[in-house]
């Protein structure tokens, strides 16, 4: 019953701004974390920012100081604020939860099924 659901990508010039948001939905005991991966053609899926429950946060250094993770825990909802965007951001963007189900003892991952962010030159 849980869902991982991301919205807010989009086609954008570079220089521009895209805000991505993720919400997890369904029987959710606890969130440990969330996060955000892109894998872009021909590469593997890489780490781009996370935040933990206790509110500390890491990014990737290619994206440091244009990208920002921010969540609403009242939603279950994170939030990821890209600007400056380059061409080399191009992938497609998957949310990631490590979460708690309300029938489960253990911590699973969960994916969203990815949007799509394109930055043209």
């Amino acid at each position: 019953q849980v869902q991982v659901v991301e919205s807010g990508g989009g086609l954008v010039q570079a220089g521009g701004s895209l805000r991505l948001s993720c919400a997890a939905s369904g029987s959710i005991f606890s969130i440990n974390a969330m996060g955000w991966y892109r894998q872009a053609p021909g590469k593997q899926r890489e780490l781009v920012a996370v935040i933990t429950s206790g509110g500390s946060t890491n990014y990737a250094d290619s994206v440091k100081g244009r990208f920002t993770i921010s969540r609403d825990n009242a939603k279950n909802t994170v939030y990821l604020q890209m600007n400056s965007l380059k061409p080399e951001d191009t992938a497609v963007y998957y949310c990631a939860a490590d979460l708690k189900g309300s029938t489960s003892l253990y911590l699973i991952r969960y994916w969203g099924q990815g949007t799509q962010v394109t930055v043209s030159s």
